[in-house]
């Protein structure tokens, strides 16, 4: 299972009851921060996520309200006795950009290692030891005034375990659990792999977070079937829409329109302009393309089941 945040959901200026737009990933005991801008920790203290001690930061675009936040988040880690290596991800355009808001914070206690993440992206415990196998981090390319990507982050699952087949083999049940995790055994002298015990791959779970962007391909191709879908919402009104594109954003009603074109299974919405004084005045120009949206709000959270558990409750 895989827990998330939405952080913030502001857009450009940080608002007495809006963080800018963050969210916060936890699986397995570890953490991704997506963005940190200015009043990401105390947002996360707000929502009781501990993001000092996350692994990997995966900054969007460096835009000041996506990135401003990461120096005094750096010292916070430092302040705390942080030893453990911190993985910073990014456009690879913008990895000269991010240098220096690391060298603001100044003397540090760990590493920090700026990336950017391969094309097919990368399992995350080649990141950080301890993330299961199955956890993945991708990035796509968005559209927007600069050099900017979403993230999507995927946990694969594998096949039922079959011990009538591990029995046919001549498996010791011992050995089972080393095959469950999905490596090899070796029984009166034959290898016996995952695969000849295992049934095919269940559905995992997927988490994508859009960054800001104008409506793309990419942006759609990843949201494809995601469990939970955090996009962009800059601007509420329909008629905004080419206010919205000159910008890089989207409308409320092309954030639905899109999640319902990808066949997402939930949708939050963020990153509201300060325009927007009650997002949910504009939410049924969204539900008129998905009519489950949500208007995210700053600490809503929930819990992404395999859907064998969730039917358990």
């Amino acid at each position: 299972m895989i827990d998330v945040t939405l952080l913030g959901t502001a857009a450009l200026l940080p608002l007495p009851d809006r963080a800018l737009t963050a969210a916060a990933l936890s699986c397995a005991g570890h953490t991704i921060l997506f963005d940190c801008g200015e009043g990401t920790q105390t947002a996360a203290r707000k929502a009781h996520v501990n993001i000092l001690s996350a692994g990997v930061i995966a900054l969007t675009h460096c835009h000041g309200d996506h990135i401003f936040g990461l120096p005094g988040l750096l010292q916070s880690m430092f302040s705390m006795n942080r030893t453990a290596p911190l993985v910073i991800v990014g456009p690879q355009e913008a990895q000269a950009e991010l240098a220096p808001l690391v060298k603001l914070a100044g003397r540090l206690s760990y590493e920090v290692r700026l990336a950017a993440l391969p094309a097919g992206g990368v399992r995350l415990c080649e990141l950080q030891p301890g993330w299961p196998g199955e956890a993945r981090l991708s990035a796509f390319r968005t559209e927007h005034r600069v050099a900017s990507q979403g993230y999507a982050f995927t946990l694969g699952r594998a096949g039922r375990f079959m011990p009538e087949r591990a029995q046919a083999l001549n498996v010791p049940v011992k050995a089972w659990s080393t095959l469950q995790r999905g490596a090899s055994v070796t029984v009166d002298g034959r290898v016996v792999t995952s695969d000849e015990v295992l049934g095919a791959p269940r559905r995992g779970l997927k988490f994508v977070f859009s960054g800001d962007t104008a409506p793309c391909a990419a942006l759609e191709e990843a949201a494809r079937e995601a469990d939970l879908f955090i996009c962009e919402a800059t601007y509420g009104e329909n008629e905004q829409a080419p206010l919205a594109a000159d910008h890089g954003h989207m409308t409320f009603a092309q954030a639905g329109a899109l999640a319902a074109r990808a066949g997402a299974r939930r949708l939050w919405l963020a990153h509201y302009s300060q325009m927007i004084q009650e997002p949910g005045e504009y939410i049924e120009n969204a539900r008129a393309f998905f009519p489950d949206a949500v208007c995210g709000e700053d600490g809503m959270a929930i819990t992404l089941r395999f859907e064998e558990d969730s039917l358990r409750g």
